[in-house]
């Protein structure tokens, strides 16, 4: 049901997206190149607004947004249910998920850190 109502949403948000691409695409690019300032992807002069614009609001969009927001929903943890079993990436490049690294009865541990 989740991903079905998320399905519904982004594709909401697709249509009416593209149709404002189509009526109004000054104002929109303007919104784009907003969104683009947060996240500060228009600081790199080599990569401008023609390379990543047109590509909001298209149909690969709408599958990058999909698979982002539906695995997002496997790692939600909720106070007082079963922890999730996301994936962890190991330093040799290996994609395990976290409770495969349980043992027997023995707590799991996680550590996070960071070193710069």
């Amino acid at each position: 049901l989740h991903k079905l109502l998320i399905l519904l949403n982004v594709a909401l948000c697709v249509v009416v997206g593209k149709t404002m691409v189509i009526l109004f695409p000054d104002t929109t690019k303007r919104y784009i190149l907003k969104l683009g300032e947060k996240s500060r992807m228009n600081q790199n002069p080599k990569f401008s607004y023609e390379n990543w614009g047109p590509t909001f609001f298209s149909f690969q969009y709408l599958l990058f947004v999909l698979k982002v927001k539906w695995k997002r929903l496997e790692d939600e943890a909720y106070e007082g249910h079963p922890a999730p079993n996301t994936p962890v990436v190991a330093l040799n490049g290996d994609t395990q998920h976290i409770f495969s690294f349980m043992r027997d009865n023995r707590p799991l541990i996680l550590n996070f850190g960071s070193c710069t």
